[in-house]
Parts: structure tokens; sequence; C-alpha cells
């Protein structure tokens, strides 16, 4: 799935970039080095490569009758294919694909994970949106793809419930079981990436010789660690203390969430430390901040001023404000933080005020009979506040906010 040297686009450095603090160190800590010549040349060849078995079933969901197969794609992907009648072949063989995982994924641990994730509760999301999301606009050539797509005319505010949202399905029990709700949601956003990557490509303003293909495997691959390795390890940090055997089945669930995805498997994290390799490795070529960075940070920095958040409103979303950038200050690092524009000078309070609270947390979880169920329904109901803290009483639909999703 990986492209040729020849064409590693421009934006592939001759040498890995200074990458944030809080990765470093954890990096340092896990004794993982930089990447080698090979991992680099892969790093910048995938940079050019995308999703071949969904772009074989995208290219016959084109024309008239395309509305009507992404129907019918929403509708195998609930159902299955036993239960769907009148499928295409092309659609058959994806979903064949799909519903048949490889021998390796092991769904006992897949739940685990799932658990262990919704144990990290508010305090995970928080590192997920301050620390991932926002720290991810650094990805200057990514956002590139997003000032395309439309994304962003609805706000960053909205583009994050819905990653939230789909995190949410994903960490869901049961949720990545073929028909779960998690499952659906990922086989949705996989088919949304692949109408973009044709969207953006074909304008005439895409650099493909300096960026490469839009929603490329190593973007990907990035962002799945991101997403899904990067708060768990933020979360130690604050307290939340997960065992090694969670650690690594998160990378499990991480590993199964990105085979759905279409990743390939060369950058799925076969252990937790694989995954912070992998986190560490391609933030070392990704990480470009330009001016499309500060563009894309200033609003989202700004967001908990607009939250819906109980009286005295004004002063709650004044904290909140504040409390999320002490976050991202306190893992991203200074230097980082000036180039995203962002204070320089910010104290770690919430983070440090946070820490005995999750240990004694964690140690109830860890010692108390059934303490880890109990601690993962407390940390769904917080993650869920927070996505109400940030909505309302709206919806977050995966993909709603790209326009380009809705095309044919």
């Amino acid at each position: 799935m990986s492209a040729t040297s020849a064409s590693v686009p421009s934006r592939h450095p001759d040498a890995p970039r200074p990458v944030p603090m809080g990765i470093r160190l954890v990096a340092a800590a896990l004794r993982i080095g930089p990447s080698d010549q090979a991992q680099w040349d892969r790093i910048g060849a995938d940079l050019t490569a995308g999703d071949p078995a969904m772009a074989r079933l995208v290219d016959t969901m084109s024309g008239a009758d395309g509305a009507e197969q992404k129907e019918l794609f929403e509708t195998v992907a609930r159902d299955g294919l036993a239960r769907t009648s009148d499928v295409p072949v092309a659609m058959r063989e994806f979903f064949t694909m799909a519903e048949n995982p490889p021998e390796w994924v092991d769904f006992a641990r897949v739940r685990c994970g799932q658990r262990s994730l919704r144990r990290g509760g508010a305090d995970g999301t928080y590192i997920a949106r301050d620390v991932s999301f926002l720290g991810g606009y650094q990805f200057s050539s990514f956002n590139q793809t997003l000032l395309r797509t439309g994304v962003m005319k609805k706000g960053s505010n909205k583009r994050f419930a819905e990653t939230l949202q789909w995190a949410l399905d994903v960490t869901d029990d049961g949720g990545l079981e073929p028909g779960g709700v998690g499952y659906r949601s990922t086989l949705r956003v996989r088919m949304i990436h692949e109408f973009v990557r044709r969207y953006v490509s074909r304008r005439s303003d895409w650099q493909a010789d300096d960026w490469g293909l839009p929603i490329n495997q190593t973007d990907m691959a990035a962002t799945l660690v991101g997403a899904l390795i990067a708060p768990a390890t933020g979360g130690l940090a604050m307290g939340v203390v997960l065992s090694p055997r969670e650690l690594d089945d998160i990378a499990h669930t991480t590993r199964y969430v990105g085979w759905l995805m279409g990743v390939d498997d060369y950058w799925l994290p076969r252990s937790f430390r694989d995954g912070v390799r992998i986190l560490h490795h391609t933030l070392g070529a990704l990480s470009a901040p330009d001016e499309t960075t500060r563009q894309l940070v200033e609003p989202m920095a700004a967001d908990p001023l607009d939250w819906h958040l109980p009286a005295p409103t004004g002063l709650r979303r004044k904290v909140a404000r504040a409390l999320h950038l002490s976050i991202t200050a306190t893992y991203l690092g200074p230097r980082t933080m000036r180039e995203l524009g962002l204070p320089t000078l910010v104290l770690p309070w919430y983070p440090a005020m946070r820490i005995p609270v999750n240990l004694a947390r964690s140690a109830a979880a860890l010692f108390l009979p059934g303490g880890l169920e109990r601690a993962g329904r407390r940390g769904r109901e917080e993650q869920l506040r927070f996505l109400e803290q940030m909505i309302g009483t709206s919806t977050a639909a995966i993909g709603d906010s790209a326009t380009v999703a809705h095309a044919g």
C-alpha cells in the first residue's frame, strides 16, 4: 500500500523535527529512539498512499444512485450482509472483509481496552481535545485538507464534537463488534475519507507534489494513535493509573480500529509501547506549523467561551478556557505553545489538581471488587456530560460538518 520513494512529497523533511515535550518525555522513558532510515522512508512514502479497498467500493458509488448506495452502505453496516438483500458485488466484497476480522483480533481484549479508555473519564477526553486535537494543527499539510473540505465553516467546536462522538461510539461496550455503533461509525468515517481524498485531490489548488495525498496513510496513522493512544498516555501523567495489561489492550483496540479504518498493517500498534513509537516517529515528520496553524488554533482555544455551562455562565466559561489552556501547555510545552500562537506562561494548575483525585480513583478501580466496571461507568458519564457542555441539546452527527461528505 506504500508509495515509491520517487514520489515522496516535498513536505517530508530530511530529518525528524522536534516533537512536543510530553511525547518526547514519554518516548525517552520507554527508551524509544528516533526512527531508523527504513522507517523514515516509509513515513515519507506513505504520504501518497490511500485506501485501495474503499477506493474500489467508492468507484461504484458515484453517479445518480450515489445517495442510495450510501444508504445501502449504512444498512449493511448495521444489519450485516446476511440480512440485507440485493447488495452489489463491490459492496459485498468490502463487507465480507469487514465482517471477518483478522485472526489476531481478540474481542475480550478489545472490550478491556474500551473500558480502560472509558475509565479515563473527562480528563482523558480533555487530553484528546487539548493535546491531540488542538496540537494536531501543527500538521500544516493536513490543515490544507481541512480548509478545503468546508469542515471549518461550522467551527472547530462542531468538528471536535463529531470526533468525540466517534470516540464515544468506538469505546462503547460492544461498540466495535460487527453491527455495533463504533463499528458503523468507523466504517462511515472510512467512506467519508475516500470522498474527501477524491474531492480535495481534484481541486486545482491542491499541491500534490508538496502535500501528497489528502488523508494518506501517514496522516491516518498519526491521528489514530493520537486519538486513542495519546489520551491514555497523557492520563498516566494526570494520575489515571492503568495496568500494563490495560495499556496493551488499549493498543490492541487501537490496532483493530485502525484495521477497520483502512490503516495499513504496518502502522497498527502491536503494544502500548509500539503505539507511542508510532506517535513519536510520525510527529517528528508531520509537525510543521505555518500560517494555517494559528488560523485554526485561535478559534478552538476560544471555544469554551461559548459552551453550555451553568450559572454563573460567564465565569465558568472563562475558567473552562483557562483549564483547557493549562492542559495544552502542560503537555505540549512552551515551544509548541509559541508555534500554536498560544500563551507560553501557563501554569499546570489543572493537571496538578487532578493528580491526587485520579490516583485515589485509580486505586479504587484496581484494588476494590468491581472497581474497574464502576470506574468505566463513571468515566463514560463524565465524557457524555462534557459532550453536552460543548454542544448543548444539539447532536454531533459524524461527517455532518464536512460538506464533501454529502457529495456524490
